[in-house]
């Protein structure tokens, strides 16, 4: 079966896209995928042997995806894009990789009687909710979180196979009224073979270093993570906070700490490559997932649980629903209340202080018999072989 997969994103990198294009290559299946670039040039190129056309997108078009439901211009750029590569490869069936792009994804599966699969990647009427472009005053005037509500319901009764990334999200799917016999979970779990860490790397429970990497914005809920420092520190005088990436809430963050006089116990590395990523993770004590609970992560799961996992590092997190139930099943840490900087502080401390304990083996092998790609990839094949 021919492939078209649509990525609203320039390409690569995109792990879980790179994951399913790997997949259903080795099972037999041709793949080609359509993208755009903001700063680059219409090319067509091999990718691990799927064929990539990439088309320049205007800053103007794709500034107005936030509003494309009430202006139009910008799937009009996408009904041209994906018209012109049909018309070369006449794919069997589309993939439309996350929501905003289902209603061209529709419109192809209707014009020439093709499969539709929509792979959501998250709940996004919830992420618009939580997002910072669409929580200004403009944002709310060009983006109505109804109708992209309405929106996900109609597209995913359309297609012909939903993907989602945690059995939280299909559960909320078939709530709505959407079929549970055409959901099929694939989740966001590690190819083993990609990811390099070090499995002998010790834990010093005597010079903790809490590690985040990610994005920085308010929802990421670091700030409850810098307020527990001054009675963290009063515990563990020479504690560290390593936080590795970049966002909007940054120097928000950063005066915080100031505030709190706790700037010479946080580092802030800024946007590093994956490879310092994985170097940094190894040198640390605990990794860190504080996300706000909200509906948005109580419905989806961050790939980085399970390399945290995979690399033995014992896991705070906060009370997602999906976090909180992996965490606690596979005894890979500790979860606490996600706006309580008190709670972090007493979950953190006897986690450090009982560090002796942690099975890394236990939680490793968690990872090696059910978190890992082999099994998602097998139900993405069966999708096509259906």
């Amino acid at each position: 079966m021919k492939i078209m997969m649509v990525l609203e994103r320039d390409f690569p990198p995109d792990l879980r896209v790179e994951n399913e294009i790997k997949s259903l290559i080795a099972s037999g299946h041709s793949l080609v995928l359509a993208c755009y670039t903001v700063s680059g040039s219409d090319t067509v190129f091999d990718w691990n042997g799927c064929k990539v056309y990439k088309k320049r997108i205007s800053k103007f078009t794709y500034k107005s995806s936030v509003g494309a439901l009430r202006f139009p211009s910008y799937f009009k750029f996408w009904e041209t894009h994906l018209e012109a590569v049909y018309s070369i490869e006449e794919p069997d069936a589309i993939h439309v990789h996350d929501l905003p792009l289902a209603k061209v994804g529709h419109l192809l599966q209707k014009k020439y009687n093709i499969k539709f699969v929509l792979d959501l990647h998250e709940n996004w009427p919830a992420y618009l909710r939580i997002s910072h472009h669409t929580n200004t005053f403009l944002g709310k005037l060009i983006s109505s979180n109804r109708q992209w509500e309405k929106y996900e319901l109609n597209y995913c009764k359309a297609a012909d196979n939903v993907i989602v990334v945690i059995d939280e999200a299909k559960e909320r799917l078939v709530k709505l009224g959407i079929s549970d016999v055409k959901i099929e979970t694939v989740a966001n779990y590690p190819v083993l073979s990609d990811f390099e860490t070090n499995q002998n790397s010790e834990i010093d429970p005597k010079n903790p270093i809490l590690f985040y990497a990610g994005g920085i914005a308010e929802h990421r809920g670091l700030q409850y993570v810098v307020r527990a420092l001054p009675n963290l520190i009063k515990t563990h005088p020479s504690i560290k906070l390593w936080l590795l990436g970049d966002g909007n809430f940054k120097p928000a963050l950063q005066e915080l700490t100031s505030i709190l006089d706790v700037h010479d116990y946080v580092t802030f590395f800024g946007h590093v490559p994956y490879k310092t990523v994985l170097q940094k993770l190894n040198q640390s004590t605990i990794a860190l997932i504080p996300h706000e609970k909200s509906a948005h992560t109580d419905s989806t799961i961050p790939h980085k649980l399970f390399q945290y996992m995979y690399a033995g590092k014992p896991v705070v997190a906060s009370n997602c629903t999906p976090i909180e139930r992996i965490v606690n099943s596979s005894k890979a840490g500790a979860i606490y209340e996600w706006n309580s900087s008190e709670d972090f502080a007493v979950k953190t401390d006897a986690l450090i202080s009982s560090m002796g304990s942690f099975d890394q083996n236990h939680v490793r092998q968690q990872i090696l018999e059910k978190y890992n790609w082999d099994q998602e990839a097998i139900k993405l094949n069966q999708i096509y072989s259906r």
